[in-house]
């Protein structure tokens, strides 16, 4: 009966994130530096938030685009935090995560042959929602430029097709973020054009060498934001994310929104207030780690003779495969995984532009990171 399946369904593939780690996942005593989730537990007071919303029955759908009551709470933290201005009762929808949101926003926009500007490499989760719209992905080559994705890169590539630009950042795989004034070149080029900018923000809280600036400032009237508690409040299995953007695009989304998942898990959303008021610093701490363990990572790569850009946030290194290794990213890591016990991500599973790569994760503790990477220094040591 597969011939009754939508073709564009049937083109695309299970992300290479998690094809790689299903293929790896019988080997014993294996080390991962794969995991893109924090490795710190949800805070205590969040938690507590998520059980008194059970115990007092707060277990009924709630309004499609969230409670009033989070949504307000998410205005003021994107106020306080990038100084943001949106109106929480027709400006903000909190959905499933962020993949929701990206999910929802580029069903709404997107149509049959229009085009999405994106940078390469980059985190997986777009280019499928963007193919099964019947759009076109256009990737931009960022690995010459550092991994910045700026607006001289994107120039060349702008058409009168082009619906959308996406902007990720710090970014999924690199951790490379980018810096108000580049963020405001975008901004003035596209100010004004048919263009919509997608701004994906999810590791907002967590940059290390300057704070973070959202291209809404800048933009706001054709910027949507997406962000969420995933990263900032270690809350990945909770699934709030958060849509911002001008009404008369919100008001839109909401109704794709509605009919993919009605609203938001109602506790969740509960324990999603205590996270943005009461816990609206808690990222600090992690943040203080993460960056600790960068340094640490950095400097053990750099001995090892390998080529990675030092991240300005989020908690990966996209690292360079050694020529004199000759195995491309998905055989240079799976013999790693086979050989010394360290499981890493193929750069190939994020688009063409990774390959030559592997993602290494630093969201694991100290103790877990110096064995991998002792690991790894012996495996390459063999090739030497």
């Amino acid at each position: 009966m597969e011939h009754l399946i939508n073709d564009k369904v049937k083109s695309i593939e299970i992300s290479g994130i998690r094809k790689f780690s299903n293929l790896v996942s019988h080997i014993d005593d294996v080390i991962s530096l794969t995991i893109g989730q924090p490795d710190f537990p949800t805070p205590e007071h969040v938690k507590r938030a998520g059980v008194t919303a059970i115990e007092e029955n707060f277990t009924s759908y709630t309004h499609n685009a969230g409670t009033l009551e989070l949504r307000k709470a998410a205005a003021d933290f994107v106020k306080k935090k990038y100084g943001l201005h949106y109106n929480p009762t027709s400006e903000v929808i909190v959905t499933t995560g962020a993949s929701e949101a990206i999910d929802v926003t580029l069903r709404t926009i997107l149509e049959e042959g229009t085009e999405v500007i994106l940078p390469g490499p980059i985190y997986p989760g777009y280019e499928p929602i963007i193919r099964m719209c019947g759009a076109l992905p256009v990737h931009i080559d960022t690995r010459n430029n550092q991994f910045r994705f700026t607006l001289e890169m994107i120039k060349p590539f702008l058409t009168e097709k082009t619906r959308c630009i996406i902007l990720p950042y710090p970014s999924n795989p690199t951790g490379v973020s980018l810096n108000k004034s580049e963020l405001k070149e975008i901004a003035e080029h596209i100010k004004g054009r048919d263009i919509l900018i997608l701004a994906d923000e999810i590791y907002s809280e967590l940059t290390f060498n300057q704070e973070h600036t959202s291209i809404a400032s800048f933009l706001k009237e054709q910027t949507i934001v997406i962000n969420g508690l995933s990263k900032s409040h270690s809350m990945t299995g909770w699934r709030i994310g958060f849509l911002f953007a001008p009404e008369s695009i919100t008001k839109h989304i909401l109704k794709v929104h509605q009919y993919n998942v009605s609203c938001a898990n109602s506790i969740a959303q509960k324990a999603a207030v205590e996270a943005l008021t009461a816990g609206i610093d808690d990222a600090l701490l992690m943040k203080a780690e993460y960056k600790f363990r960068r340094d640490y990572v950095y400097q053990r790569l750099y001995s090892m003779g390998l080529d990675a850009v030092k991240p300005d946030g989020a908690f990966y290194f996209f690292v360079k495969i050694p020529n004199f290794i000759g195995l491309n990213s998905f055989e240079f890591s799976l013999k790693l995984v086979h050989d010394a016990k360290v499981a890493v991500v193929p750069g190939s599973a994020f688009s063409e532009y990774g390959e030559g790569y592997f993602r290494l994760s630093y969201a694991c503790s100290q103790v877990i990171l110096k064995a991998g990477l002792d690991r790894l220094e012996q495996f390459l040591n063999k090739f030497k």
